[in-house]
């Protein structure tokens, strides 16, 4: 975490999220006590930051302030919300290109994705508020600056993104390898929005079940899978060949 994008001390991190600040991450002490505490808890919640209970020695590896058990991480970016990102872009492209993140965890990844995604020209990608990861100095460095330069919205869960992509006439194709057909059986051509799994398990059932079409990627070699961001850039450009031809 980047001291500049910190936050430390409960009652100044709870002024800055009740000033509107674009909190990313609140780091809070585990076992924490106390109603000012308590306080702060609740207005996590109820403005549905995402949060973690971490050991007081992380707490005091990431500033050597009075952090009071609590440390806040703020966006460098502005996030928008699914409709102010979408429905813009439907109003201006016919076949505009959205890239949906399931719970991509590990920073660098998503910078890289952010980076290829502004190469390729996708119009908007859309994360869960919630288990993704911050948008980062890490992040920012990664994506070589495109963070500032694609559109990102927050949604509760990606399923709802799903059926919100659906209603708005988008189709919406999964990356994964539980099908029988390869990306280049599928078609990216007119209002298409790519969903991207995390790290580990990959899409979410329950979004992989919404999903218009699957698509897997055709492995020739021994290993089993490759780094999301680099599945994420074959699945982009196999996406900008179509819509080129």
């Amino acid at each position: 975490m980047e001291k500049d994008n910190q936050i430390y001390g409960i009652r100044a991190i709870m002024e800055a999220i009740n000033s509107n600040e674009t909190i990313d991450k609140v780091f809070i002490q585990r076992g924490l006590q106390g109603s000012l505490f308590k306080e702060l808890e609740t207005l996590i919640r109820k403005k549905e930051i995402s949060s973690s209970y971490v050991p007081i020695e992380k707490l005091n590896r990431l500033t050597k302030n009075n952090h009071q058990g609590a440390i806040a991480n703020i966006s460098p970016i502005t996030f928008y919300t699914i409709e102010s990102l979408v429905e813009p872009i439907l109003q201006e492209k016919e076949s505009p290109l959205f890239l949906l993140l399931d719970q991509i965890s590990d920073v660098r990844n998503f910078g890289a994705i952010i980076r290829t995604a502004e190469c390729s020209g996708v119009d908007g990608i859309i994360i869960p508020k919630k288990g993704g990861a911050p948008v980062t100095a890490d992040t920012i460095k990664t994506s070589a600056g495109a963070a500032f330069k694609v559109p990102i919205a927050k949604v509760d869960h990606i399923k709802d993104a799903v059926f919100y992509m659906q209603a708005s006439g988008i189709k919406v194709i999964a990356a994964t390898e539980k099908t029988e057909s390869n990306v280049y059986q599928v078609s990216f051509k007119g209002p298409t929005a790519i969903v991207m799994g995390s790290e580990d398990i990959g899409i979410s059932p329950s979004v992989l079940k919404a999903a218009d079409f699957k698509a897997k990627l055709p492995l020739l070699g021994e290993i089993g899978s490759l780094n999301v961001s680099v599945a994420c850039g074959v699945f982009l450009y196999e996406a900008v060949r179509q819509r080129m031809s």
